[in-house]
């Protein structure tokens, strides 16, 4: 019998090189240890919720056929990225238990895709979390016409799956705006600096429906994320969380002056 889980989750996934870096940046290390110094519970499956997963309707990939497939879905990165394997199996019973939640809780439609294997928000960051590709992994879209507050009520459809041992995971980028990438300096950008402490602090002291209406209530919301794909991965996970949780800050990096890899775990204090 699965043990059950109480924390869902949130991670910067970073860029897909961060495979290649070997430690070399605080981000790898913690994803590194995420098993031994995170979340020591092995789970029975993986739920991924991505921000490089959109679709019109909510949508689980369910590989039955074998190991999921790698998807290379990014450009002007070394060529060895595309040599990089993540093997891990589908998880064909959580998607079609993920699609029973929705449905039950007012999705009306929910699709499922035999064929997709894992995006680089799935498999770049679990390729250092669990290198050894053995957990059963289901991804779900997330759709970018929708707002915060559906995203947060697919989450809230989801919760159950914790008590069936699935460790639920978001993986975006807490600001994320590739337009204003900076090599030419380490220094972290204002603006991003602002909306980065903002959502720390609204998190941390549990003010969900803030974040839920960050548009409205964060500084600079609309340059930190100029489209909302890598953000709502965090509204699915807050909204999986238990009831009277907060968001916990377990890591927290820079990367290209713009980047926040800020990561996060909703639990409940104690």
């Amino acid at each position: 019998m699965s043990m059950k889980i109480q924390d869902t989750f949130y991670i910067s996934h970073g860029p897909p090189s961060l495979c290649l870096e070997e430690q070399c940046i605080p981000l790898v290390h913690f994803l590194q240890y995420f098993q031994q110094k995170v979340h020591p519970i092995r789970p029975s499956s993986i739920l991924l919720i991505s921000g490089h997963f959109e679709t019109s309707y909510p949508t689980v990939n369910a590989v039955s056929n074998g190991p999921s497939d790698t998807i290379y879905d990014f450009e002007g990165f070394p060529e060895c990225l595309n040599e990089l394997k993540y093997p891990a199996p589908g998880a064909p019973e959580l998607a079609k238990r993920v699609k029973e939640l929705l449905i039950a809780s007012g999705f009306e439609r929910v699709d499922v895709d035999g064929n997709r294997g894992l995006d680089h928000g799935a498999w770049s960051p679990l390729r250092l979390m669990y290198p050894e590709a053995d957990i059963p992994v289901c991804q779900l879209s997330i759709q970018t016409d929708k707002d915060a507050t559906y995203h947060y009520n697919m989450g809230k459809a989801l919760a159950p799956l914790k008590n069936e041992g699935v460790l639920i995971v978001g993986s975006g980028g807490t600001t994320h705006n590739l337009e204003e990438v900076r090599f030419d300096t380490t220094v972290v950008q204002p603006w991003a600096q602002e909306f980065d402490t903002w959502l720390k602090e609204a998190l941390v002291d549990g003010r969900y429906e803030d974040v839920n209406k960050y548009k409205e209530k964060a500084p600079h919301a609309t340059m930190v994320h100029p489209t909302p794909d890598h953000f709502y991965p965090l509204h699915v996970a807050m909204g999986a969380a238990s009831v009277n949780s907060k968001g916990q800050l377990i890591h927290h990096s820079w990367g290209w002056s713009v980047f926040s890899y800020a990561s996060y775990k909703f639990t409940v204090p104690v």
